[in-house]
């Protein structure tokens, strides 16, 4: 199954994925994705269905789910595809399943924004203090969850960022004020033409002031510069703001990712 994933999503998740040391086993109608580098990563420790649960199966694939990670505290199942297809509503919320459905957007190229942010500094991240507040940023967005344990996984996850940029795989983007983070990005390449988005984020004090919008074009640049990158592949949540911001650069709506769940992230 691994050679005929349909979504964009999951193939440049999985490209992003195995750069980064992960492992994918196929099983025959699923694949089972492992990240031991970051093993609270909900969507590094998943299954990837071929289809979606057919009606009365979506118990037994989170009985699935749970064999294959038996110490896992969450429950993940991607479903291949790009129509929005999840399975049966009722099986799906009788199993406890949440359905997230998230818009994947492409393009060959970008507009200029119509607002750029011309007083930051966008650059690369290079020192220890750079990724230390790339990890910083991203508590500071996502203030619900534990912070021990989120502190844990976004340490780990940028690391594995760290490491795809030092690989030559992409890199980490950010818009800097007085050398302090105030919006950042990954975008990330196995350097065969596709180019993955990565946690596109704003702090919350300098929000609309043309920053995400700066470093999606000022990346956007940069890879096609410098690895060639013929496709932008970018997921998006279809009832936020984000979404307008990434269509007015020139991104336009490919298919639709399906994320099931008992543990949202």
């Amino acid at each position: 199954m691994n050679a005929t994933v349909t979504s964009l999503a999951y193939r440049t998740d999985l490209m992003l994925l195995t750069l980064q040391g992960s492992h994918v086993e196929e099983r025959d109608d699923y694949l089972v994705v492992r990240t031991p580098a970051n093993p609270t990563f909900h969507w590094g420790n998943f299954l990837l269905l071929a289809a979606p649960p057919s009606p009365g199966t979506a118990a037994a694939w989170i009985d699935t789910f749970r064999r294959e990670f038996p110490d896992a505290a969450h429950v993940t199942l991607g479903v291949d595809g790009t129509t929005g297809a999840a399975g049966d509503p009722t099986d799906l919320a009788a199993a406890g399943l949440s359905v997230e459905r998230s818009t994947v957007l492409t393009a060959t190229t970008l507009h200029a924004p119509a607002r750029p942010n011309t007083t930051a500094t966008v650059r690369i991240a290079e020192t220890d203090d750079d990724w230390a507040q790339a990890v910083a940023l991203s508590e500071a967005t996502n203030p619900g969850f534990d912070p021990a344990a989120y502190r844990e996984f976004v340490t780990r996850r940028v690391a594995g960022f760290r490491d795809l940029q030092a690989r030559g795989h992409g890199a980490w983007f950010g818009a800097f004020e007085d050398d302090r983070l105030r919006a950042g990005l990954g975008l990330f390449t196995d350097a065969q033409g596709l180019a993955r988005y990565q946690t596109v984020t704003t702090h919350p004090a300098h929000r609309n002031q043309g920053l995400a919008s700066t470093l999606v074009h000022a990346a956007a640049r940069h890879a096609q510069a410098h690895w060639s990158t013929e496709t932008l592949v970018i997921v998006a949540d279809p009832t936020y703001l984000a979404i307008d911001l990434y269509r007015a650069l020139g991104f336009t709506d490919t298919e639709t990712q399906i994320q099931l769940q008992t543990d949202p992230v």
